[in-house]
């Protein structure tokens, strides 16, 4: 079988059915990209590029066109791949580059390629080194402005001018957080050849100071994917990046999900999650929940000889929104998961079964 899905970030999505709808189209479209690959055999890599390419294509996602602009006004993107190979790529903070995730992917690609001079090639390029490489690597660069929506222009003057204005760290009130909603957009997927990738991208917070790097470009933070002969777990990740760093949120909740796993019952998900969200994650002093999206994580096992894989959802902001697809039903499924408790302080978690 294959698997995708996919997610638009975390935070508090709009309740407007246009808003909804143009967010559930975007996730949708990304799904049916990796369908189409993952169906023509390609690689879950592959698989992971394509969908998340839609999504930074896409104006209504904080990624790519759309992105969240600095506290100067510009487009500063992170994104990161990683498959179960153990093969790593990432960008931090670059601008003019239209696809920071196929960009992370040169990085990956080229991290396998022997260095002259036995110089160890790098994992991580960040700013004009990144985009100086996406030129010589043939990876689509753009203006500098060409990734700013007008959506996002406003969003700036608006918050832009309340930070001017308030004498006060955080303004009191309604602060209409309507476009405060989505952090990193990513994927997951599992081809037919049983292997696993994951993706992360990000426009990073409004009002960023420049330079800022965040979760997506992390390595360990904002994906992570390993597998053996049994079992395998992918994780892609949104939220606030500081706090996730902090934790390497991705990667330690992949271990504590393996190490829950029993040939008998499956994955323990629901305490790893909170394990991980109650114990790893730090928390500001004057913070009540960490605004995280524990976006996708995919768990699979072998059971009784037959593949299983579920796909959990846990997040501790007011949303999340997810499509995911599989070879057994390759139309994409689109939701906006909501917390029915916003005031709660624990994790709110949803499973899926993706295979029948």
């Amino acid at each position: 079988m294959f698997l995708v899905a996919v997610h638009g970030g975390a935070g508090d999505h709009p309740s407007s059915k246009s808003k909804v709808d143009e967010i559930k189209r975007a996730l949708r479209l990304a799904c049916m990209e990796a369908v189409t690959a993952l169906s023509n055999r390609s690689s879950a890599l592959d698989a992971v590029i394509s969908s998340i390419s839609v999504l930074e294509n896409d104006a209504c996602l904080n990624a790519g066109y759309g992105s969240n602009l600095t506290i100067d006004g510009q487009v500063e993107c992170d994104a990161s791949i990683m498959s179960d190979s153990d093969e790593f790529g990432s960008v931090g903070a670059v601008s003019g580059v239209r696809n920071p995730i196929q960009l992370a992917h040169a990085v990956l690609k080229h991290s396998l390629v022997p260095s002259p001079l036995g110089r160890v090639p790098p994992l991580m390029l960040v700013s004009q080194g990144a985009r100086t490489f996406a030129t010589s690597n043939k990876v689509p660069t753009c203006g500098l402005t060409a990734l700013v929506a007008p959506r996002c222009i406003s969003e700036w003057e608006h918050w832009k001018g309340l930070l001017v204005d308030s004498p006060s760290p955080t303004p009191q009130g309604d602060l209409d957080t309507k476009m405060l909603m989505q952090d990193t957009v990513g994927a997951i997927s599992w081809d037919l050849n049983g292997k696993l990738a994951t993706g992360v991208s990000s426009g990073g917070l409004l009002l960023k100071y420049p330079g800022r790097i965040g979760e997506a470009a992390v390595f360990g933070a904002g994906c992570w994917s390993q597998s053996d002969s049994q079992i395998g777990v992918a994780c892609s990740v949104s939220g606030t990046g500081e706090q996730i760093i902090y934790a390497a949120i991705a990667r330690t909740l992949s271990e504590e999900l393996l190490e829950s796993y029993s040939p008998q019952t499956g994955f323990d998900a629901e305490n790893a999650f909170e394990r991980v969200l109650g114990t790893h994650l730090r928390r500001h002093e004057d913070e009540s929940r960490p605004a995280v999206g524990r976006r996708l994580s995919l768990p699979f096992g072998s059971i009784l000889s037959r593949i299983l894989a579920r796909l959990w959802c846990a997040f501790t902001t007011a949303s999340m929104a997810i499509a995911y697809a599989s070879s057994y039903d390759t139309k994409p499924k689109a939701l906006i998961l909501r917390r029915p408790d916003r005031d709660s302080a624990s994790a709110f978690i949803a499973s899926l079964s993706l295979t029948r």
